[in-house]
């Protein structure tokens, strides 16, 4: 569970970005609890690392906030994947580069909400034509989320390695 250290912001933007926050340094703090070499040992059997799933984290949230809602050409934009269907994320980046884009993405999400309202809608649509284009907000709830869920495959990984 996320500790907030006082009340959750009244802003519905702050407390968006204070769960983001968290989860970042939650992120980090069970990165922190393995040994480097558990980094790229996985120990699950979808065959992700601790490293890969990091990899994933830090372009998912570029990929919905730069790439989705302001519409911006990345050239690694799925560059957190290879090109086998249902292979494992790449865990060929060193922590402390990872670790310093995650803390960059939180920078740069800060910055893309301190620019739009919740409501702004996002430049690309979603997998289907008939699809709308998502509100930031909708875009925030999904991140949030996609880091709650792996920060549960996170947990898993370092209880496994412990023993």
């Amino acid at each position: 569970m996320i500790e907030h250290h006082g009340r959750l912001p009244d802003d519905v933007a702050e407390a968006l970005l204070a769960y983001l926050d968290a989860h970042r340094a939650d992120v980090r703090a069970r990165l922190g609890e393995l040994a480097p070499s558990d980094l790229t040992v996985s120990r699950v059997p979808s065959g992700w690392s601790p490293l890969g799933l990091l990899n994933h984290l830090v372009h998912m949230e570029r990929r919905w906030l730069e790439w989705r809602f302001l519409g911006l050409d990345l050239p690694d934009v799925w560059g957190d994947g290879n090109d086998v269907v249902g292979a494992p994320w790449l865990d060929d980046v060193p922590l402390d580069e990872l670790l310093e884009r995650l803390d960059a993405g939180g920078r740069r999400t800060r910055e893309i909400v301190a620019a739009h309202g919740l409501d702004a809608r996002g430049r690309r649509r979603g997998s289907s034509p008939e699809d709308e284009p998502a509100t930031l907000q909708a875009i925030l709830l999904h991140v949030s989320d996609e880091y709650a869920r792996h920060l549960g495959h996170l947990d898993v990984a370092v209880e496994l390695a412990r023993g």
